[in-house]
């Protein structure tokens, strides 16, 4: 059976994280929860068997249901009526993390209504992997899925989005990234930093990096495939070298404490206030 081990399971329903793109990145509990199950429901069943296959997980005998955006409201009571029955149901979405851009707020959303149990085995997921890329904050972030398809609604979302004090997380397709980064150049600010990152965790893995008016030219040039994430610095944040933020913290610590230094430096700044106030520790000598 691989690295799983059957065990029983609680019954209830669990939402279990699978890989982004190499398969080998799904955890232990993971391949335990979908070796231990009664009964198996995935966004894409023909996926989850491909990966179970993989990794040693038998199927057995146990059903294997379809659950998608389409045909949630058909098999949605079908889990409901097992939960009721005593059984322990997995749900898997066809990448990454269940919810999250991904089907299964509905089911989810019922299971809790009915008083069922509701268990999450974290895993990958797309945002958080792009945002431990990007070379952006990540000390407060957004998650704003896909933006619209039409472009002035496309604007109007961004517009909305572009005083918020975090980094912002996008999903976005090939076909209309280059659309997608002109129009938020042109909305948010074409200085500001961004990553473009795609193909994540897979053989092709590619991050762009630069100002919003680079990447969406680099994008309008060439054609970009796969699944891609976009990552957009936060209003009014910069890049700044190390020696001009020592300096900066110097001058704050000669009228302040250093904790007082660290909030003025990383508002000023629009950087972490955790690196701030570590330097200033030890500027300070006092770390």
């Amino acid at each position: 059976m691989g690295n799983a081990i059957k065990t029983g399971l609680t019954p209830g329903l669990y939402l279990v994280a699978t890989p982004i793109g190499t398969a080998r990145d799904i955890t232990l509990r993971a391949l335990d929860i979908l070796a231990s199950a009664d009964v198996v429901a995935a966004e894409d069943t023909r996926s989850l068997r491909k990966l179970m296959d993989i990794h040693g997980v038998a199927l057995g005998d146990r059903p294997l249901l379809a659950y998608h955006d389409h045909n949630g409201d058909k098999v949605r009571p079908r889990l409901l009526e097992a939960l009721s029955a005593g059984k322990s149901v997995v749900y898997a979405s066809e990448a990454g993390t269940p919810l999250v851009a991904d089907p299964g707020f509905d089911l989810a959303r019922a299971v809790v209504a009915e008083g069922y149990a509701l268990v999450s085995a974290p895993g990958p997921s797309a945002v958080i992997t792009a945002l431990t890329l990007a070379g952006l904050p990540t000390d407060k972030f957004l998650f704003a899925g896909f933006l619209p398809n039409a472009t002035g609604r496309r604007k109007s979302a961004l517009s909305e989005l572009k005083d918020v004090p975090a980094t912002l997380v996008f999903y976005e397709s090939p076909k209309r990234i280059a659309a997608m980064l002109s129009n938020a150049a042109e909305v948010l600010g074409g200085e500001r930093q961004a990553a473009v990152c795609r193909e994540l965790t897979k053989k092709f893995e590619e991050i762009l990096r630069g100002t919003l008016d680079e990447l969406a030219a680099t994008c309008a040039a060439r054609t970009l495939k796969g699944e891609i994430v976009v990552v957009i610095d936060r209003a009014g944040s910069v890049i700044v070298s190390e020696t001009d933020l020592e300096e900066k913290i110097i001058d704050a610590l000669r009228t302040r404490t250093v904790r007082d230094a660290a909030d003025v430096v990383s508002a000023e700044l629009g950087l972490p206030r955790r690196r701030v106030y570590q330097l200033a520790l030890k500027l300070a000598g006092t770390d």
